[in-house]
């Protein structure tokens, strides 16, 4: 990469072995702008192959004399790799101001370690480390940077090192210490020592923010918003819970509001190379950031940082991948997935291409990339397929209960509301309950019947969330064709959530979008229990709710009171059954997955 820049072409690093030192066969390759240079001039680059570098020098004084003579002479800045035991990895070309970085191997011991590589190169103006420079330190996590002043005559004056500073960097300052300058001719720096110091800090740094505990992944959460602070931190608290819910322990969060998206990385560059050096103190190897990221920022962020990037839709996918239970669960979350997946499959690679022989199929056959994608669309409509049996199956049951007469209430709400729970207490249910974003995915429909002797079917969906990824909802369709047989939704808030109304707009929106909003509701306000009375009575005067706590039966009396009054204004608009209607509703046979989603009658006193 030029220096903080984008990736060039991936480079063999292979470092030189005792026998290729005795037997004088050293690496000849120059990496960068080579175009131009003389022969003499290459011949006397690939010879810096041979160089050694003593283990407590950033570089020696004579090997930074020749590098300031070999860059003077060509006009060009001149760089070398050099890992810790003092063998030169890569001899770099560059520009008057400016140093190509090919793509480096992938660093020893995991992302949380620094690479084991130092950056030398020269300044031909005799300028100080630049900003590129600092970023290439960070992006690459190189032990150091070090930049070779040159003076007018070719000669070596200043040494100038910088290195990644190891704690959290405060109100104004950096992720990275710059050095004072120090003579070429006597480098007074321990670089081994330097070296030893900074890994130990950050070794040190691991556990007082990671508890000994905490097992699988760790990652930093990032929003790129123009959204204002509270909104965004808001969101961004949403995203922590998902992220717990997922098995992910979060270890820090980052904001960063800008007027304008970088159309590349989705976040400024100087913010991620904060992310970087928070990534590389905390010992986390995943970023999940807050907005939909798109495939080719995805390839950006992965390239520049080598850590794993996931953004909230996949975040979101992971979850219903673990949460789904029945067949049609996994069925829908595996076409979520594949939906999703299929316009990032990117990665081509020609080597593996199929090779056809014969007169006129000779050459290249179908790409990896190209296998892939047909692959994915196979599976894709194989699914889809089966989703189809689904809905008959589905299908039938609901003919069921629609000749039965049975009105039919569907619980909705924002996720963790509290709607399996209301469920529970409402039939005597034993439906999985826990304090987690998305718990239950499956739909579960259980037979009420209330004091006047009216019975109707009460049927828990899976819980919503803002900007729901279309996909899911798309392959959500077959769950959430029960929300099309209801009579009546069942709209349950948490009221102890700061932000409920948004929540409830959010809802709202998602309901709207499903062609459900001319269905009657019912406004149910759960967690009474913990909001102040008079607020929370204000809050129902406001938006015509019922208010309960899903916990307590004994506030459940004034919600049956008003389902019970809209189920009877439903049947007095239905036109009455024929006995025909009640010959055929007998005569219906019952399918062979039989009414196993539904409970016996539970009668409410």
């Amino acid at each position: 990469m030029t220096a903080g820049g984008a990736s060039g072409t991936r480079a063999c690093f292979r470092r030189r072995n005792n026998s290729d030192q005795r037997e004088g066969c050293p690496i000849k390759s120059l990496y960068g702008n080579i175009a131009g240079l003389k022969s003499s001039a290459r011949r006397r680059l690939e010879n810096l192959y041979r160089r050694r570098v003593p283990h407590s020098e950033v570089i020696s004084s004579d090997l930074s004399r020749d590098l300031a003579r070999l860059s003077f002479e060509s006009g060009r800045q001149i760089g070398l790799l050099l890992a810790r035991d003092g063998t030169v990895g890569m001899v770099l070309v560059g520009g008057p101001r400016s140093l190509f970085i090919p793509d480096l191997p992938k660093s020893r011991g995991g992302r949380w370690r620094l690479r084991g590589l130092r950056l030398v190169h020269t300044h031909l103006q005799a300028e100080p480390l630049t900003q590129d420079d600092l970023m290439d330190l960070v992006f690459l996590r190189l032990d150091c940077v070090a930049a070779v002043s040159v003076d007018g005559h070719g000669g070596a004056t200043q040494l100038e090192v910088a290195h990644i500073f190891p704690g959290r960097p405060g109100e104004g300052q950096h992720g990275w210490a710059v050095l004072p300058p120090v003579p070429c001719y006597d480098p007074d720096l321990d670089f081994q020592g330097l070296v030893q110091s900074l890994e130990d800090e950050l070794e040190r740094s691991r556990p007082a923010i990671l508890p000994s505990d905490v097992r699988g992944d760790r990652a930093i959460l990032v929003s790129v918003t123009s959204a204002d602070r509270e909104t965004a931190r808001a969101s961004l608290d949403e995203l922590v819970e998902l992220a717990h819910t997922s098995g992910i322990t979060p270890v820090d969060t980052i904001i960063q509001r800008q007027r304008e998206v970088n159309p590349k990385y989705l976040i400024g560059k100087g913010k991620l190379s904060e992310i970087v050096l928070r990534a590389l103190q905390c010992g986390v190897d995943l970023l999940i950031f807050d907005q939909e990221l798109n495939p080719s920022q995805v390839r950006s962020l992965t390239d520049t940082t080598e850590l794993r990037v996931i953004d909230r839709t996949q975040l979101i996918l992971d979850i219903f991948a673990q949460r789904a239970q029945s067949r049609e669960g996994k069925i829908q979350v595996e076409m979520a997935q594949l939906k999703y997946l299929l316009p990032r499959l990117g990665v081509k690679d020609d080597a593996l291409s199929r090779l056809t022989g014969g007169i006129g199929a000779r050459g290249p056959g179908e790409t990896t990339l190209e296998i892939n994608r047909r692959r994915t669309k196979d599976r894709i409509s194989h699914l889809e397929d089966e989703l189809k049996r689904v809905r008959k199956n589905r299908g039938q049951r609901r003919s069921r209960r629609i000749r039965r007469d049975l009105p039919v209430i569907s619980i909705v709400g924002y996720t963790n509301a509290g709607k399996s729970t209301l469920l529970n207490t409402l039939t005597h249910s034993g439906v999985l309950v826990e304090n987690k974003l998305f718990a239950t995915l499956d739909p579960t429909s259980r037979r009420l019947r209330f004091p006047q002797d009216l019975e109707v079917i009460i049927t828990d969906t899976v819980g919503f969330i803002r900007d729901l990824p279309r996909d899911l909802l798309d392959a959500f369709a077959a769950t959430l064709e029960e929300l099309d047989d209801a009579d009546l939704l069942l709209h349950v808030v948490d009221i102890s959530n700061p932000r409920f109304e948004e929540q409830m707009a959010a809802v709202d929106r998602i309901v709207a979008g499903l062609d459900l909003g001319e269905k009657p509701v019912v406004l149910v306000f759960n967690k009474m229990d913990r909001v102040d009375p008079e607020f929370l009575e204000k809050q129902v005067r406001r938006h015509g709710g019922v208010a309960i706590s899903a916990l307590s039966r004994q506030t459940l009396e004034p919600l049956i009171r008003a389902m019970q009054d809209e189920v009877e204004v439903l049947l007095e608009a239905r036109p009455d059954e024929s006995p025909e209607d009640r010959a055929g509703e007998q005569e219906e046979p019952v399918g062979p997955e039989g009414p196993a989603e539904e409970s016996d009658s539970l009668v409410l006193h």
